[in-house]
């Protein structure tokens, strides 16, 4: 814009006629907009500011179908970082343009034909390929012989599950649950169905990235560095403790 003011300004002390028709006028192209907004909003009542509020709103329409939208929490399986009442907003782009989920992602996805006919939101604990397995000796999550500690978002004493469970995760799905594991239904409550409690990569709606209400909850919703140090599937995670291999006890 600042080009081209320059460029007007050059123009008025060469030639004043020229720049004033310019200025007044505009080129061939820019009337020509401006006569078929004139046209449009001609036809609508309300003219102009019919227009614009339309305008407006295929834009917020655009957004909220490609981009971003925003979703009300509706249940406390997520506690404590997503409470009743709580609206994100889920990035719908997160995923396109070949990246996938991660582990420990918060994901928004459509449950319809295995886990109801609903949106659901949850969080991502194996991916395609990970050894899915609860719990240790030690009462943790383990995902490809790491184990996870889940407490920076674990809801207050709980544990990480009260169903046992040892799964590998298909490829192209996703092993969720929810941080409030006794009053979350995921894929624990679905071992059994058809798919196994499995959520398909292709039915993740968006990844879930802030808090936008109420202002009180305002946040960005991060990854826990908790599932940082869990090894791809098949890699061999190294012992902390290596057997004895003279004089130990046997059971």
């Amino acid at each position: 814009m600042d080009t081209e003011a320059q460029h007007a300004e050059r123009d008025r002390s060469s030639h004043p006629a020229k720049s004033e028709e310019t200025s007044d006028t505009g080129g061939p192209e820019e009337r020509s907009r401006s006569a078929l907004v004139s046209r449009v909003a001609g036809r609508l009542p309300g003219g102009r500011i019919t227009l614009t509020v339309l305008v407006c709103l295929l834009f917020l329409l655009t957004l909220g179908t490609f981009v971003m939208q925003p979703f009300d929490i509706p249940s406390g399986s997520m506690e404590r970082g997503l409470r009743i009442g709580d609206r994100v907003l889920v990035d719908k782009l997160a995923y396109r343009f070949g990246s996938e989920p991660q582990r420990g992602d918060v994901v928004v996805f459509d449950g319809t034909g295995y886990f109801g006919n609903a949106d659901y939101v949850k969080r991502v604990v194996g991916v395609g390929g990970d050894h899915v397995v609860c719990c240790d000796k030690e009462g943790r999550l383990e995902v490809n012989g790491r184990s996870v500690d889940e407490s920076s978002f674990l809801y207050p004493g709980n544990s990480p599950s009260d169903v046992p469970f040892d799964i590998v995760v298909p490829e192209g799905t996703l092993f969720v649950l929810g941080d409030h594991r006794r009053d979350s239904s995921d894929s624990r409550d679905h071992l059994g169905s058809p798919g196994g409690g499995m959520v398909p990569v292709n039915a993740v709606i968006g990844r879930a990235d802030w808090v936008i209400w109420p202002s009180a909850h305002f946040r960005h919703i991060t990854r826990p560095g908790a599932y940082a140090r869990v090894p791809a599937p098949g890699a061999s995670v190294p012992e902390t403790n290596p057997p004895q291999t003279a004089g130990g006890a046997h059971g």
